[in-house]
């Protein structure tokens, strides 16, 4: 027998192709499992052949099998509980027992979406299931326990064939569920081509709960469009969809990662019914066109719950519409996730845990304000602390945080919130933005009074905060008094690590990093890549911050009351060694997590004011 050291090496996988798995059903061929050598004279049990492929011992196999006879449970099962093995280990030998090949991974992109038209996806999600590829006479199906044989009996009437049985993890049967039903359901043109006939629409509600590629195509056309749209957009991880009409045709436009992309034309003609469908969806009033409506619509697609944030304005012709999608089920990031480096997380870490005082976060839309408010509330949320928060809108909710959503409409505005909200004890305040001098003078005179708080202004950098806060009618005194730090934030785009390339930096480019070619040694640059799957062809997957942090101390603050001049406040800053944004960004383009053109191009305050 093999050395077991030996027997558990193995080589990445490659994907199969789908005639591949075609060939290998009809003379089974096994992918990444270790060879094991014995005379066939009778079948092997589970459990010898685990001993013999995996790296449990005799004594944990007969563990096991004592606690099979008193629980009943398979022995798979135990064993993983046990955590003695994985449960790829257990399907691998599983498949070896049963003579069935066993995949590592499927050819997702080669499977055809017509194998599932007539397979409703709940039922390849329930029994982990999923028609694979077809000749003349079969169809393949991979299964996660080819010992269930229920469903491929159902599969058998359902496809009128006969079925071929290949084996793969379930993390991977999910995910290849996933994307067949997005391409199944990805029939964009198709759709605008039956947009021909008229009167659809239709005004059913829409439910919540519902997973959107489970549309099917009796539903109207209009309809599909919708939900394909939303399940696309999802697909690709952008924030934001973008319905904007124009004199003749609807432009559909994703922001992925801060950067807007065009994606679809859909004539001019079909506008009206496309935002009656929306209005629908996020209850809104589909006879009035004339002025600007918000709404909320609750969708899940692929399984995760997601948030949309509805916004229809009049414009000259017809009705703008913009979506911007949270991704409910991953929650608000926490702080050691923000893409601070160590110095800085220890300082905003202890800034945040004052107990009183004002701290502000500054940066302009979409730059990631209100995510690292989130995250700074979360690291100090403990039973101990009262948090309360007003917010236009309320984006993630927050366990153990009371969370106010403004309303102008009926006069709950920030500074109304923000009274009653002192009458409720809180320890924390967050306040989801300063926009008026009243609303500023609350929060100055609630730090005054033992309260932290937290809020966001709508700045370029940390040293212009302090005179934004003096516009707004707030004394230097009062500002120098109760600030304790302001933090600003920008988000970079990270390269696509599968296909992002290195290459030799200009001097040029390295003297906007700031090094020379001796002092950056062995270290790559790297720019963004020709695109891949990985990253849908955009070169750029995720995003992560940059910060510039003012911690307003002795110097500062003498500095704030001689003068509310941005530029010397910021000199004085970066005497006392602050990082700028830009030099932040430079950080990691040295780490090789962003480009030069993205860092530069998110800190252009900062070269206006370096050639200032």
């Amino acid at each position: 027998m093999q050395d077991k050291e030996q027997k558990n090496t193995q080589v990445e996988p490659s994907t199969p192709t789908v005639s591949e798995i075609m060939t290998s059903t009809a003379s089974p061929k096994w992918t990444n499992l270790p060879t094991v050598s014995f005379k066939k004279t009778r079948r092997k049990t589970l459990g010898e052949i685990l001993v013999d492929s995996s790296t449990i011992t005799t004594e944990q196999l007969e563990e096991a099998l004592k606690s099979q006879e008193e629980s009943k449970q398979k022995l798979g099962e135990i064993l993983i509980e046990k955590e003695y093995i994985g449960e790829e280990d257990v399907l691998k030998a599983l498949a070896y027992q049963l003579d069935l090949p066993y995949y590592e991974r499927l050819p997702i992109n080669e499977i055809d979406p017509s194998l599932v038209d007539n397979i409703p996806i709940q039922f390849c999600r329930d029994n982990k299931i999923l028609p694979v590829a077809r000749d003349d006479f079969n169809v393949t199906v991979a299964v996660a326990d080819p010992l269930n044989i229920f469903p491929l009996d159902d599969l058998r009437l359902i496809l009128s064939t006969n079925i071929n049985m290949i084996v793969a993890s379930k993390s991977v049967i999910e995910n290849s569920i996933n994307r067949v039903y997005e391409r199944s359901n990805d029939s964009s043109q198709k759709v605008i081509d039956e947009l021909n006939v008229p009167e659809i629409g239709g005004e059913e509600d829409l439910e919540e709960t519902r997973d959107l590629l489970e549309s099917s195509n009796d539903e109207k056309p209009i309809i599909r469009l919708v939900h394909g749209l939303l399940a696309r957009a999802v697909k690709e991880r952008a924030s934001d969809i973008h319905i904007e009409p124009y004199e003749h045709e609807i432009m559909v436009r994703f922001r992925i990662d801060g950067v807007l992309h065009d994606k679809m034309q859909i004539p001019r003609r079909h506008a009206g019914t496309i935002a009656t469908r929306i209005k629908i969806m996020g209850k809104l009033n589909i006879a009035e066109k004339r002025v600007p409506q918000d709404g909320r619509i609750a969708i899940r697609v692929a399984g995760k719950d997601n948030d949309v944030r509805l916004s229809v304005l009049p414009v000259q012709f017809g009705e703008r519409i913009v979506m911007r999608l949270l991704d409910k089920s991953g929650g608000s990031k926490r702080l050691d996730q923000m893409g601070m480096d160590p110095e800085l997380f220890q300082k905003w870490g202890s800034l945040v845990e004052q107990k009183h005082g004002i701290i502000l976060v500054t940066g302009p839309t979409g730059s990631g304000k209100t995510t690292m408010l989130y995250a700074s509330l979360m690291h100090i949320n403990t039973t101990d602390i009262n948090i309360l928060t007003i917010e236009d809108p309320v984006e993630y909710q927050l366990p153990g945080v009371g969370q106010i959503e403004v309303k102008e409409k009926i006069g709950l505005t920030f500074a109304a919130g923000l009274r009653s909200i002192l009458r409720q004890d809180p320890d924390v305040i967050m306040i989801g933005e300063i926009r008026d001098s009243e609303t500023a003078m609350i929060a100055i005179q609630s730090s005054m009074t033992g309260h932290l708080v937290f809020s966001t202004l709508h700045t370029n950098d940390t040293a212009s905060t302090v005179t934004r806060l003096v516009d707004l009618g707030i004394q230097p005194f009062q500002v120098s008094s109760t600030v304790l730090g302001i933090a600003a934030v920008r988000l970079l785009r990270k390269l696509c690590p599968s296909c992002r390339e290195s290459y030799e930096p200009s001097a040029r480019e390295l003297e906007l990093i700031g090094v020379t070619k001796e002092l950056l040694g062995p270290r790559k640059l790297y720019r963004a890549g020709p695109g891949c799957e990985a990253c849908l062809g955009q070169s750029y997957r995720d995003r992560t911050g940059v910060y510039e942090l003012m911690l307003l101390d002795d110097k500062i603050r003498e500095a704030l009351l001689k003068t509310q001049d941005s530029k010397y406040i910021k000199k004085v800053a970066i005497s006392n060694g602050m990082k700028t944004l830009r030099e932040s960004a430079l950080t990691k383009v040295l780490a090789g997590i962003t480009s030069l053109d993205e860092a530069i191009h998110n800190t252009q305050t900062e070269e206006m004011d370096d050639a200032h």
